[in-house]
C-alpha cells in the first residue's frame, strides 16, 4: 500500500473529526458524545431491534449494551422485548427521546449549513461531488467476502433474488429447472465453492463455482444487489471465485450468459473471459465465456 495513500486518509480523518465536532462529550451542543447522539438516530421515530443497530454501526455487544443504559439511564429511551419475538430486544424512543432526535436533527442542519455556507457556489458543488465519491468509495471498502454456505438462509436469498431477477430481464422469463443445474451440493468442496458479499451484515451479492472437468470450472450464480450496485462488489466476487479456481487446481473457468445481461458480458470481457462456442445446451445462453487461468 502507497504510504502517501495512508497519510492522506489519516489527513482526512483528523480534518474532518475536527470540523464537524466530534472530539467533545458535547456534540451538536447537546450534552452527551457523538456515539449516544448517533445511536438516537439510528433508533428514529420509528424503534429498531438491537441486533439490526448492532449490524449496521458495527458496534460491539458490550459497548452497544453501556450506550443504550447510558440512554436509558437519561431517560430517552426504552429496551423491551419485541412484540413479534420475544427473543428479540426492541429499543424505542421515550416522548422526552423524540424531542430530544428532533433537536438533534435541527442543530444538524444547521451543522450541514455552516459548512457550505462560507463556499462560493462552484466550490460547494464540488465538495458535495467530492462527499458523495467519499462515501460511495468507503461503502465500497466496508463490503466483506467470504466463503458461505450455499444451502444456508443468506445464500437462498440471494440466489432467489437473482432467479427473480433473471425472470424479469429474460425475454420469456426464466426457468431454473430448464437450465444448467447449480444445486447446492454442486457448489461445495470438492465439487465447487460458494461465496456471499456483505455490507453492514447484509448479504448483498453471491457468486458460485462448479467443478465440470478435471481442471476446469464453471461460474455460477453471478448477482448484486440492484442497491449495491456500482460499489464493484461483482469485480471481487469474480477476483475472489478465480482465486478459490487456483486452490482448487482449476486451470480453465467457462461462464454462459443470456444477451440481456449486458454488464455480466462486459464484467467477463475486460477480466480477459473470450467468447467461445457453445459447450452445453442451456436454452437461456447467448453467449459463452472462457478463461485460462
Amino acid at each position: 500500500m502507497d504510504e502517501n495513500q495512508i497519510q492522506q486518509v489519516r489527513r482526512f480523518n483528523r480534518a474532518v473529526t475536527r470540523r464537524i465536532g466530534v472530539l467533545t462529550d458535547d456534540y451538536l451542543g447537546r450534552g452527551r458524545p457523538l456515539a449516544e447522539s448517533r445511536l438516537l438516530f439510528e433508533i428514529g421515530h420509528e424503534g429498531a431491534d438491537v441486533r439490526d443497530l448492532r449490524a449496521r454501526l458495527s458496534l460491539d455487544s458490550g459497548y452497544l449494551s453501556r450506550l443504550l443504559r447510558a440512554l436509558e439511564a437519561q431517560g430517552l429511551v426504552a429496551v423491551q422485548p419485541s412484540a413479534d419475538d420475544a427473543r428479540v430486544r426492541r429499543v424505542t424512543l421515550t416522548r422526552k427521546g423524540q424531542r430530544e432526535v428532533d433537536a438533534l436533527d435541527t442543530r444538524s442542519q444547521t451543522l450541514a449549513t455552516s459548512l457550505l455556507v462560507p463556499l462560493g457556489a462552484a466550490q460547494r458543488e464540488r465538495l458535495i461531488a467530492a462527499m458523495a465519491e467519499v462515501e460511495r468509495l468507503l461503502r465500497a471498502s466496508a463490503v466483506e467476502i467470504a466463503v458461505a454456505d450455499p444451502g444456508g438462509v443468506e445464500a437462498r436469498a440471494c440466489i432467489d433474488a437473482y432467479l427473480s431477477e433473471l425472470n424479469t430481464r429474460f425475454e420469456d422469463g426464466f426457468d431454473a429447472a430448464r437450465s444448467v443445474s447449480a444445486d447446492p451440493g454442486e457448489l461445495v468442496p470438492p465439487r465447487g465453492t460458494f461465496v456471499i458479499a456483505r455490507l453492514d451484515g447484509e448479504a448483498m451479492g453471491c457468486g458460485g463455482l462448479k467443478v465440470t472437468g478435471a481442471g476446469v470450472g464453471e461460474i455460477k450464480r453471478m448477482w448484486v444487489a440492484p442497491s449495491a450496485r456500482g460499489l464493484g462488489i461483482a469485480q471481487r466476487l469474480l477476483d475472489t471465485l478465480e482465486a478459490q479456481a487456483v486452490s482448487m487446481d482449476l486451470h480453465t473457468l467457462r461462464l454462459d450468459t443470456n444477451r440481456s445481461l449486458t454488464e455480466a458480458r462486459a464484467l467477463y470481457a475486460r477480466n480477459g473471459y473470450r467468447e467461445i462456442p457453445p459447450y452445453n445446451d442451456n436454452p437461456y445462453a447467448d453467449h459463452w465465456f472462457e478463461k485460462h487461468l
